[in-house]
């Protein structure tokens, strides 16, 4: 008897003006001791199926047809026997840790009391069950963490926690969505390999819902491409990734960042099937006049010297447990010239966001030189040249959903920063150029009278791009911008940011975990390690001939679709 079996399942979603399906007969089952994935675009049903296996569908949303079975009991419609199996035979981990867990609660009050909610164990040991799960996901000094709350801990951390809590009853099943979304490559591979070894050592069946195709490649048994509520393709994963007959997987897996080698560009489909020979964006003469210099000069843009950051005791990052200093960044120093695409790696917690927040003046160096254009922008006797300069250098953030206000109109999102650092224009100027940006990004002008929850998240992607782009940036500085992306948006996102560097001479720092993007991205790569500088040189040297004992460690632990396709 299969493990679980979802058979025939339809969800809906009623509205005012339509029926709008999440799955539309989806069959699928799950062994122990497999891993399967389910990959598809953002909107394709994968994470409303999962959400329907522990009843977890949102209204309007309902189940409509279909049967779910976890070892022959029938769990649609089934309150009770969901209630009893949720949390102890079925262990989630959420997309969205920092929704997952309680900020007024300590992490060790979350643990404790799920594993005694589930389980008779007392308060100490629980405790000690607690210290040790946070130790298996590869949370240090867990004895002293797990009294700490969740907003103390970085992203990737948060995550850990949150499977920790997942694998804390010792499930039968493991439903993971986008589990690695947050981490980088080190700490990616222990969670994987952890997951791998719960599958073998306790007979576990996990679920993993991912875009991340290498993620797919190195880790799941089987994989399920879904696209508009439907099941397109599935089996091995090895026949899938390597001859993908559906074609959503085609396009899938032409998205994917190729590890071992650099290309111009990324493939794209159209939706019948042929490859887009002319996919990139094509500014207009006036676009480029009035952006003002293109020209390539090699010069000097930004000089990193000998920067340090500490958050000393005092600050709003320091907890009780840490009263020490904080050195997030020590010493380092690097250059960026006009033009060139840059890039950031290293771990969480290696100095990146301190890097890029001391670029965009949003915080200050204890120590160290930061000059762009050879002007110095921390120098006491140059308040007004920061000021100056903070329009020419714009960022990208990581998550598209929270960084732009839900109650403004995109064109209004659009025109703020125009309105900010061009006091004396008018109107009409600003219209011109709100519709100018939405045109650079690829993006129809209708879209300028809708909200922000209108769009995907690829759209409000660009749309961000849209924004920094508005002051006309010289230095434009993204930080994770496409982590929050499936592959095949992603690939537009990134091929939308090479047009605009090529054509407007843009400056790029490229801040990523994601190291085959930095391979496709970036003509040169700083790589960090707790806030100190391993190695910076040519990307393709990196990957090629790298010197670091680190930068190698992280090379071997990057999944690399390629070893199936």
């Amino acid at each position: 008897m299969k493990f679980l079996e979802v058979n025939n399942l339809d969800i809906e979603y009623q509205t005012r003006k339509e029926t709008i399906y999440a799955s539309k007969n989806v069959s699928f089952n799950l062994q122990r001791g497999e891993i399967i994935g389910i990959v598809g675009e953002s909107g394709s049903g994968k994470s409303t199926v999962a959400n329907a296996i522990i009843n977890l569908i949102d209204k309007p949303g309902i189940i409509t047809n279909g049967s779910i079975k976890l070892d022959g009991s029938e769990l649609r419609n089934n309150a009770d026997v969901i209630k009893s199996i949720r949390g102890k035979k079925i262990g989630f981990v959420f997309q969205d840790p920092q929704t997952s867990l309680n900020p007024l609660f300590k992490i060790k009050d979350q643990l404790i009391e799920t594993i005694q909610t589930h389980s008779n164990l007392n308060y100490k040991e629980a405790e000690t069950k607690s210290i040790n799960l946070l130790r298996e996901v590869g949370i240090e000094n867990p004895e002293k963490r797990i009294d700490d709350y969740p907003h103390q801990f970085s992203g990737g951390m948060r995550q850990r926690v949150v499977i920790a809590l997942a694998i804390s009853c010792e499930p039968d099943l493991i439903i993971a969505d986008e589990p690695t979304t947050a981490l980088d490559v080190s700490i990616q591979y222990k969670i994987l390999q952890l997951l791998k070894k719960l599958t073998v050592e306790r007979n576990l069946g996990i679920i993993i819902i991912t875009h991340d195709m290498g993620v797919i490649a190195e880790t799941t048994d089987r994989v399920i491409v879904m696209r508009h509520g439907i099941i397109v393709e599935q089996g091995k994963t090895q026949e899938i990734l390597s001859k993908p007959k559906s074609l959503e997987c085609k396009s899938l897996v032409m998205s994917v960042p190729p590890t071992n080698k650099k290309i111009d560009r990324f493939k794209l489909l159209s939706p019948e099937g042929k490859e887009i020979k002319n996919s990139s964006v094509k500014l207009t003469n006036s676009i480029i006049k009035n952006w003002g210099t293109t020209e390539t000069s090699n010069k000097k843009l930004i000089d990193f010297v000998k920067v340090s950051k500490i958050f000393d005791e005092g600050s709003i990052l320091s907890t009780k447990n840490n009263v020490a200093n904080i050195k997030a960044i020590d010493n380092v120093s690097f250059e960026v010239f006009e033009g060139e695409s840059f890039g950031l790696v290293g771990e969480s917690g290696s100095g990146k966001s301190t890097i890029a927040k001391i670029i965009s003046s949003l915080i200050n160096p204890s120590s160290g030189e930061i000059y762009f254009d050879n002007i110095s922008l921390f120098d006491p006797k140059n308040k007004v040249i920061k000021n100056k300069f903070r329009g020419q250098i714009q960022m990208v953030f990581q998550d598209p959903y929270s960084s732009l206000n839900p109650r403004f109109k995109v064109k209004n999102i659009i025109a703020e920063p125009i309105k900010f650092f061009q006091k004396n224009i008018g109107e009409a100027q600003i219209s011109k150029s709100v519709n100018d940006l939405i045109d650079i990004v690829g993006m129809s002008r209708q879209s300028l009278d809708r909200y922000p929850h209108e769009f995907s998240g690829g759209q409000r992607q660009r749309i961000s791009i849209a924004r920094a782009l508005a002051t006309r940036p010289r230095l434009l500085i993204c930080d994770e911008p496409t982590s929050a992306l499936d592959v095949s948006i992603q690939a537009q996102v990134l091929n939308l940011l090479k047009d605009l560097q090529s054509q407007l001479n843009l400056t790029i720092i490229f801040i990523s975990h994601d190291l085959p993007v930095i391979r496709q991205m970036c003509d040169r790569t700083t790589v960090l390690k707790n806030g100190k500088v391993c190695e910076t040189d040519l990307t393709e040297n990196i990957f090629k001939k790298p010197k670091h004992s680190y930068t190698k460690e992280l090379l071997d632990l990057m999944p690399k679709i390629e070893a199936i396709i």
